[in-house]
């Protein structure tokens, strides 16, 4: 800590607050909304405005699940209106694509993709529907609501200086208004929300150089008119399709070490959203960004590349211009410190296969934010109180680097490819329904003890992160995807061995078809998650007993509370 060099007392009351969040996307509108709602005075600024341009669009069934804990935890009903497609719809604007399924298609350059070839997880129907997220106005609604609850938004306001000293932080910055003059602004607390280009991360050095990840990719991604429905297009027979139509749900065209994305929001009846996000993710490493064309060239060179793909452009436009990056991956020394965090994408990033941000964000906003409240009761902001948050932080990261870098690595083997997509598959459900489980508690009783309970893990950061038994084998998935890539393996050996560790681990539910390497499509229907309950409760190790009886137990006992909650 240093001096300040312009003291508190210098600084207005208007302009003193308890906490400044520097960022007014989901994670900084998110967290505002719940600190304000906690009595707290917050500050809300961001050097641009909403509604804006965002990527991030695809949901999670533990997106899913943190939306709804927040929601009930903080007693916030706007969060709810994010959680589904049905609900953005009413509640925010029909622009709002559905997400029925992850799907995966393999291609290869020149040639016309083989269906057999294809991986799909259908999302149950138990419940709502998940959503493809209209960033520009799932965001903007939460600002929106950020600023009803009394969080005091600056958009257009840039942060050129952050001070700490012993009492708090000062933030000099300025309005992007004709003739603003500096301004001053003091807080006990900064939270940085703004992403890759943190304030906090350039004060302090705290980019790793290079990220220490084993992944590495690139990307470009804009928005289009015209997409057409891959369904319409592929070619393939009906009897060898997925279950769900590959429209209904994220599109994943997945090439050697790169994958492009299909993500439409005109995929249900009652959108009237033209749009579909669009993107492709390649190792930098195989395909070095080029400097002598532009990204709309480059992205028509792997179009050629891909005949299947590229019929679905046949006629579609463009409608903004095209996001083109370099590596995307960073990461930071450390994301907590006395007195303010890095949050989520201002710690590090990884890639966007698996539509993993925003479940990081909301899982890193309950941490923070549950610790936050009790700071601003007792004045204690050092990093030792936050010390959880820091490695949830650096484990998100870390867990998905390993699953990424597999999957990416598999891309080339379709068998291998098959073999990963199970390990992150099979683990989805019981890591969404220990949260679900947590929650139903909440609601039965009301005690936070069932939230705090959460953390009280081995592996923060994993999807599943009490399993030992599930870490094992992500850490022989990913050691096994290595010695494929360094050619110790074949693809063939490597699937063997991911394959023989799914079919002899007792906590794979075999109730879907994970354990069935021929089963490609998983589509569980009631019946079927009826029937993955009877043997998560009944019949599994002890591990996932604990999930699956609790989870029963908490919708029976939640009653008729819980037909408004899930």
């Amino acid at each position: 800590m240093t001096k300040s060099t312009t003291e508190a007392t210098d600084i207005p009351e208007d302009k003193t607050f308890d906490v400044i969040i520097l960022g007014s996307g989901l994670a900084g509108s998110v967290t505002g909304t719940i600190l304000a709602k906690h009595g707290a005075k917050v500050l809300l600024v961001d050097a641009a405005s909403h509604p804006r341009f965002a990527i991030g669009e695809s949901m999670t069934p533990q997106l899913v699940e943190w939306i709804h804990i927040l929601a009930e935890r903080h007693d916030i009903p706007e969060l709810k209106s994010l959680a589904s497609v049905q609900q953005s719809t009413r509640d925010i604007a029909p622009t709002f694509g559905t997400k029925a399924h992850f799907g995966f298609l393999k291609h290869e350059e020149g040639k016309e993709p083989d269906p057999r070839q294809a991986t799909q997880l259908a999302l149950p129907k138990i419940f709502l529907q998940n959503s493809h997220m209209f960033r520009q106005d799932s965001d903007a609604f939460m600002f929106y609501v950020a600023a009803k609850y009394g969080c005091v938004p600056r958009q257009n306001w840039r942060a050129t200086e952050v001070d700490f000293d012993d009492d708090g932080v000062t933030v000099m910055g300025q309005s992007a208004a004709p003739g603003a003059q500096p301004e001053l602004y003091r807080a006990k607390y900064l939270v940085d929300a703004s992403g890759f280009r943190s304030p906090l991360a350039d004060k302090f050095d705290l980019r790793e150089k290079p990220a220490r990840f084993k992944h590495h990719s690139r990307s470009m991604f804009t928005h289009y008119v015209g997409v057409k429905r891959f369904d319409d297009v592929s070619g393939h027979p009906q009897s060898l399709r997925p279950p769900a139509d590959w429209h209904t749900g994220t599109m994943h065209h997945l090439i050697e070490r790169g994958w492009f994305w299909i993500i439409p929001f005109d995929n249900h009846k009652k959108s009237r959203n033209p749009l579909c996000s669009v993107g492709l993710t390649m190792d930098e490493r195989t395909y070095p960004k080029p400097k002598d064309i532009s990204p709309e060239e480059e992205f028509q060179l792997f179009l050629d590349k891909y005949p299947a793909v590229k019929r679905q452009f046949d006629g579609a436009t463009r409608v903004r211009e095209w996001v083109s990056t370099d590596r995307l991956q960073y990461s930071s020394k450390q994301t907590i410190g006395d007195r303010w965090c890095l949050m989520s994408h201002a710690a590090g990033f990884l890639d966007p296969l698996f539509s993993r941000g925003l479940s990081n964000t909301f899982e890193v906003v309950d941490a923070l934010t549950s610790r936050l409240v009790d700071a601003l009761k007792d004045g204690d902001f050092s990093a030792e109180r936050f010390e959880y948050v820091e490695r949830l932080e650096q484990g998100l990261l870390q867990y998905n680097d390993d699953l990424v870098n597999s999957s990416f690595i598999s891309f080339s083997h379709f068998r291998l490819w098959n073999a990963v997509f199970r390990v992150w598959g099979s683990f989805i459900t019981p890591g969404t329904m220990r949260l679900t489980r947590a929650r139903l508690k909440h609601v039965r009783d009301g005690d936070p003890q069932h939230f705090k309970e959460l953390e009280e893990t081995r592996y923060p950061g994993l999807w599943w992160p009490q399993s030992n038994s599930f870490k094992k084998i992500l850490d022989l998935t990913a050691e096994t995807c290595e010695k494929y890539e360094a050619g110790v393996l074949t693809g063939d050996e490597a699937a063997d061995v991911i394959f023989q560790a799914l079919e002899e681990s007792p906590i794979v539910n075999p109730v879907f078809g994970w354990k069935d390497e021929s089963k490609r499509f998983i589509y569980p229907s009631t019946a079927t998650m009826a029937r993955y309950l009877y043997w998560a409760s009944v019949e599994a190790p002890s591990e996932m007993n604990s999930v699956g009886r609790e989870f029963l137990l908490g919708i029976v006992k939640a009653g008729a509370k819980i037909r408004k909650l899930l």
